[in-house]
């Protein structure tokens, strides 16, 4: 039996930074167990690869939620990284850390340290932009590329469009204000994807003082008493089991850390003996509160080229791919999202409720059942993308039974709030505004997705219940508060009822942030890091 100060159980983008940080003074041993394997392969590696990472077993967990009468019955896909960087490995890149009142509400909740005054410091101090935007940090890990010189022609027609619109240019999310439109921000590098893996784990792995175990499927936290000792894995189809010295940290995100408590003992405490699995601290908060956001494409076929004429035939692949090879250069390079913004649906709001995504090409997801690939449409095409950003709705992650390689249950429960279903028939009716400025309308052929029939109220959220789906930001399963009945972890991120057990990911939010989620969880990470070391100081 192997010993280490710390057993890490993720390697995400929040247990990547957490093993870089805990190992960064050589001091501490650290064990890094990832349940999938190697980042070092080439559609991990270029930013446009996520579109086949997208339905890859080999690296992503491809979770189906429940059937869910919020979504018109249909059970929502769920891709989660199942390999080294976890999801920041087969995002789509996009760097927005979040609304000021976000991280102020998490403050106001209970949460002393972690209101935005507080936390900009953490995020400044790990980004390394290299564009013209002050409000982001120099020299930290993880390269932000200013991506407004690669803008495609046709995206740059839907940002002027937008403001025809009435939305006002807005070069830099992470600024002032979230609102407006304007290129995104990314987490690239020299053609590169800049994932937590690349910009944390990668570097911590140089050094003596950390392990890193890839396939490594943990079963269950061990515990004396109510003290976290270590865990227990499966690992070449080999059970192992390795003791921590200091702390056990799960990493496992808003679907795998839940799951793991609750499969060690930690949980609802009649759901967990039903399945036979023995008590250790009765919580009947772990994977509750799940929030996420929720998002729908409008999809135009266009009279002038998109992405698709490019992407879809292989003499068009085979040039982008020639270029991406030799210079690192060209679509390949950059995510599919290369520009959006945010927006109020009502001019009464304090502040945006709603993110735009511009996509310079247009696909149809496939269906439950037909062949998992995503493919451009064969005719010139774009799609204008939104989500909300704090979505009212609330769900639940549950484990199945006491087996670690079952799936857990997720139910995100969509649109079950009036406030949800008014805020996307409002935001949807502004997609139509944007398609109708002079700008975008004469480039316009016909409305494809939901079509010019889809006209009444009634028939635009009948449309949005059936199309919406989940734009891959769950959070608040391991909810953070002081309150034990109300939570999971405490500010300082340590598990109610336990000790030497905490949670450190995007599970522990205590409400959804504005915007992508991955910037927030690498920060998270960081923070969470440094609580542990202040505490061995």
């Amino acid at each position: 039996m192997r010993a280490f100060d710390f057993i890490i159980v993720g390697s995400g983008s929040a247990g990547s930074v957490v093993a870089e940080r805990l190992s960064a003074s050589g001091r501490h041993s650290v064990l890094v167990l990832e349940a999938g394997g190697s980042d070092r392969r080439f559609f991990v590696q270029m930013p446009l690869g996520y579109g086949k990472t997208f339905y890859d077993k080999s690296v992503n967990w491809m979770y189906r939620a429940e059937s869910d009468p919020g979504l018109g019955g249909n059970a929502d896909y769920w891709p989660r990284g199942k390999v080294l960087g976890g999801s920041s490995s087969i995002n789509a890149m996009v760097y927005v850390r979040g609304a000021r009142e976000d991280f102020d509400e998490w403050r106001e909740r209970g949460n002393p340290g972690w209101g935005h005054d507080d936390l900009l410091p953490i995020f400044r101090a790990l980004e390394d932009h290299d564009g013209p935007a002050k409000s982001l940090g120099h020299g930290g890990p993880v390269h932000v590329t200013d991506c407004s010189g690669l803008f495609h022609p046709l995206a740059n027609q839907i940002l002027k469009a937008a403001q025809e619109a009435g939305l006002p240019y807005n070069a830099d999310f992470n600024g002032a204000t979230q609102e407006g439109t304007g290129p995104f921000q990314l987490t690239t590098k020299n053609g590169r994807r800049m994932s937590a893996a690349r910009a944390f784990l990668r570097p911590a792995m140089k050094r003596a003082n950390v392990t890193v175990f890839t396939g490594a499927m943990v079963q269950r936290v061990t515990f004396k008493d109510k003290r976290a000792t270590g865990v227990e894995f499966i690992r070449n189809g080999q059970t192992e089991t390795v003791t921590a010295g200091r702390e056990v940290i799960l990493c496992g995100g808003s679907v795998n850390s839940p799951q793991l408590l609750e499969l060690s003992g930690i949980g609802d405490a009649t759901r967990l003996q039903q399945l036979g699995i023995p008590v250790v601290q009765a919580n009947s908060q772990v994977g509750e509160n799940l929030q996420d956001h929720l998002g729908i494409n409008y999809t135009y076929r266009a009279n002038v080229a998109s992405l698709n004429q490019v992407l879809r035939p292989w003499w068009g692949k085979m040039l982008v791919g020639i270029e991406y090879l030799l210079l690192r250069t060209g679509p390949l390079s950059i995510s599919m999202n290369q520009g959006g913004g945010f927006f109020r649906t009502d001019p009464s709001r304090s502040r945006p409720n709603m993110q735009l995504y511009f996509q310079a090409f247009s696909t149809v997801r496939p269906k439950e059942g037909e062949r998992p690939i995503l493919t451009p449409d064969p005719w010139p095409g774009f799609s204008i993308g939104l989500s909300n950003c704090r979505p009212t709705s609330v769900g639940s992650i549950h484990i199945r039974s006491d087996n670690p390689l079952e799936a857990p249950r997720i139910a995100p429960n969509a649109f079950s709030t009036e406030h949800d279903v008014a805020e996307m028939l409002d935001a949807v009716k502004f997609l139509r505004k944007i398609a109708g400025t002079p700008t975008l309308s004469k480039l316009i052929v016909e409305e494809l997705l939901p079509g010019p029939d889809c006209r009444s109220d009634e028939d635009l959220i009948t449309d949005f219940r059936k199309r919406s789906g989940t734009v891959y930001h769950p959070v608040s399963t391991c909810r953070m508060g002081p309150d034990p009945t109300q939570s999971v972890v405490d500010p300082r991120l340590r598990v109610h009822g336990v000790e030497r057990l905490r949670v450190i990911d995007c599970s522990i939010f205590p409400n959804i942030i504005s915007g992508n989620t991955n910037a927030a969880a690498m920060m998270v990470g960081a923070k969470g890091a440094s609580l542990v070391l202040e505490e061995l100081a």
